[in-house]
C-alpha cells in the first residue's frame, strides 16, 4: 500500500473472536502455493497459476508488503488480505488520482462458507480505518462471484459501477468508515 501519512506497518496482529491478521512469515509459504494454484480459488481470478511455477516463484519467506495481511486459524494460515493504493492506469476509479485503497481477499475453499472471509475483512476495515481515518476503500469482483458479491454487501460496499474487463463483467464498489457525528 502507498502510504498516505505515516501508517505503521506491519501492524502488531490483529485479534478477532476466531483469527489472527498478520504479517507473512517463512511458514506460510506452503498455503500461498496452496492459494495461487487452486483452481477453486483461481475462478474468478485469472485462472490458477501452475504449482511448479508456484514453488518456483515464490520466495521462502513470502513478500512482506505494507497491506498485506496473513490470514490464520488455529495456527495455521487459511487466506489472505491486501490494501493496495489503486495505479492511476487503472480505468475505473473513485477519486480523480486513482488513490483510493482496494482490498482484494483469497482463502483456501476449504474454509469458505464459514464466515471467516467477513470476520477477517471487518478487522482489515477497522484498522485501516483507524490508520487511515475518512479514506474510502474500493472492492471489485466480478458480477458472476456470488460468494464475493454477498461479502461486499455484507462488509457494507456499495455499488459505485460496472464494467466490462477480462472478458466479464465486473462490479465496484465503495466502503467509506462511519464517523461518529460529534
Amino acid at each position: 500500500m502507498t502510504e498516505r501519512g505515516s501508517v505503521a506497518w506491519p501492524p502488531a496482529p490483529i485479534r478477532t473472536e476466531r483469527l489472527v491478521l498478520r504479517k507473512p512469515e517463512a511458514r506460510d509459504r506452503a498455503q500461498f502455493i496452496e492459494l495461487f494454484s487452486s483452481p477453486e480459488v483461481g475462478a474468478f481470478t485469472g485462472g490458477p497459476r501452475p504449482r511448479d511455477e508456484c514453488e518456483r516463484a515464490l520466495p521462502e519467506t513470502p513478500e512482506r508488503r505494507p497491506g498485506r495481511f496473513v490470514i490464520e486459524l488455529d495456527g495455521a494460515m487459511i487466506g489472505t488480505i491486501e490494501l493496495n493504493r489503486r495505479d492511476a492506469e487503472r480505468r475505473s476509479h473513485v477519486r480523480p488520482d486513482a488513490g483510493e485503497a482496494e482490498l482484494g481477499y483469497l482463502f483456501l475453499p476449504e474454509v469458505w462458507g464459514r464466515g471467516y472471509a467477513a470476520e477477517a475483512c471487518a478487522a482489515a476495515l477497522g484498522w485501516f480505518a483507524d490508520a487511515l481515518p475518512g479514506e474510502p476503500v474500493v472492492l471489485c469482483t466480478q458480477t458472476a462471484n456470488e460468494r464475493s458479491m454477498r461479502l461486499a454487501a455484507k462488509l457494507g460496499f456499495t455499488e459505485v459501477q460496472r464494467f466490462q474487463e477480462w472478458g466479464a463483467e465486473q462490479w465496484m464498489g465503495m466502503w467509506s468508515p462511519v464517523t461518529p457525528s460529534g
